[in-house]
Order: structure tokens, then sequence, then C-alpha cells
């Protein structure tokens, strides 16, 4: 359960060469905001936008990061933007194994501790698992080892036709949501890295099986995933926490993923591991 280390860190999506006007008014567009709407978000108006994203004029450091907080631009890219802007990233990306780290990852590792039996997981912005408890291995029995060696990646894990797919009795519904949250992260991130994830689990088979598949009687109350486990099936809703206003870029990237139990008898089935 232990914390893993940090991989080297993600080279910014942010393509190379490209001046912060261009960068700007990627996001501003990508946000569907209009110059002028951006302005008045920001306290400036629609002329300076309008010179900043054309190499007119050069803003503040404390511009570019208003800007880029109304455009909920990504921590990583706005150290990005304050680069190509000609100041210091703003942002330490510290490695979750540094020694500053320790109260975060002591914190991170009673959480998921705490929510055992039920599985829970720390990942990263690619999904890479950094941290997992027991209820997450109970999950993984069976699955080959080729596919458990570091970096271990949840979304890998989950569709590969190796994996758990073939245990996930409501694969074809559970796989286009797991598809479509990282479709939606695509867009909010611009990450080539997670777009390459996403090809490459989309490209996945589906087995035909699948397509027969019934919730059965349980009014469920959120998408469950119903995966088969040592000849019963247990039922989960997943819940995914992200810190509020994090102040570097590795903890941005954080988020805990937590499956609770979705129906009477799988929180029967967990209680008694836990009794």
């Amino acid at each position: 359960m232990s914390i893993v280390p940090s991989r080297p860190a993600a080279v910014s999506s942010a393509p190379a060469g490209k001046g912060l006007g261009p960068l700007l008014r990627g996001w501003r567009e990508q946000r569907r905001v209009s110059q002028l709407e951006l302005a008045l978000r920001a306290g400036s108006s629609a002329r300076h936008i309008s010179f900043i994203e054309t190499g007119r004029s050069r803003p503040s450091e404390e511009m570019v990061l208003r800007l880029a907080e109304h455009l909920d631009v990504p921590v990583r890219e706005r150290n990005a933007l304050l680069l190509a802007a000609g100041y210091a990233p703003h942002y330490p990306e510290t490695p979750l194994d540094d020694p500053s780290m320790e109260a975060l990852r002591e914190g991170m590792e009673r959480l998921i501790q705490g929510y055992e039996p039920c599985p829970a997981l720390v990942v990263d912005a690619t999904y890479d698992v950094l941290a997992a408890n027991r209820g997450v291995a109970m999950l993984l029995d069976g699955v080959p080892d080729r596919l458990l060696a570091p970096p271990l990646n949840a979304m890998r894990l989950t569709l590969h036709p190796e994996g758990l797919a073939p245990r996930i009795r409501n694969l074809r519904a559970w796989r286009d949501h797991l598809l479509a949250q990282m479709d939606r992260q695509i867009a909010l991130r611009r990450s080539e890295p997670l777009r390459a994830l996403y090809e490459e689990v989309a490209a996945y088979p589906v087995p035909d099986r699948d397509a027969a598949e019934s919730a059965g009687p349980v009014p469920y109350f959120a998408l469950p995933m119903r995966i088969e486990h040592d000849g019963r099936v247990l039922s989960f809703v997943s819940s995914i926490s992200t810190f509020n206003t994090p102040m570097d870029v590795t903890v941005a990237e954080l988020a805990i993923e937590t499956f609770l139990p979705a129906d009477p008898a799988t929180a029967k089935y967990l209680h008694s591991l836990h009794s």
C-alpha cells in the first residue's frame, strides 16, 4: 500500500515554439470564451486581451496567472503560459516521494486504508496507480503478472482483455463510462500521453457476451461496476476526489478513487471480510 516513487515529470502539452498569444487564444477558444467575456472576468479590456493574443502587448506575470485562472487552465499548463510570456514557472512540481511530501503521502495512505475492505487507490494524471489498498488487491487476483508490472495503470488493468475486463459483467457500459471520463480530461488538459492511453484502451476488444448483460432487479443509484469475484458478482460505484486549489503540479494531478458497495449483497460480503 506504500506510495510508489514518482516517475520523471511529464512534459507540458504546449506546442513547442508557440508564444503566449497563440497559447492563450487556444485555451480561450477551447473554453468557448470571447475576448470581451475574458476581459470582464479578469478585470481587463477586450483590447488588451486582443493585444496579448497578437503579441502587441506583454502582460504582467499577475495578469497571466489571472487569465489562466479564469480559463480554468490546468496548473501544469499555467507554468507553460508563464514560460511563454518570459516568466519563471509559478508552481513547483515536487516528486511524491520527496521528504516534503511526507504528510501528503501519509494522509492518502490513511485515507485509502480507512476504506478497506472497499477498494481505493491513488492515481496520477495518466491513471498510473501510485497507491492502492487491499480491496484493490482482492479484485486483481488472477490478473497476469505482466499487467501488474510497474507502472501499474488503472485504465489498462480495467479494460485489457487479460485484465479485469473478462470479469466485468457490464463491460460495455463501464467501458463507455471510462472512455467518456478520459475524453473529458483530454479536453480539459490537452494531454498527449492521456490521448495515447485513450487510443490504446479504446482499441481493446469487447467480448460479445456482454451484450446480453442485465443489471438485474437492484435499483442502482449510479452506474455500477459489476465484477465477478470468487464465484459471486460484486457491484461497486466509484467516487473520485481531487485537491482543492493545489499549489503544486504533482498535487494538482492526483486523484483518489474509491469504490463503495452498490447493493446489499456486496455490502454484506465486504462486511464479512472485515469482521
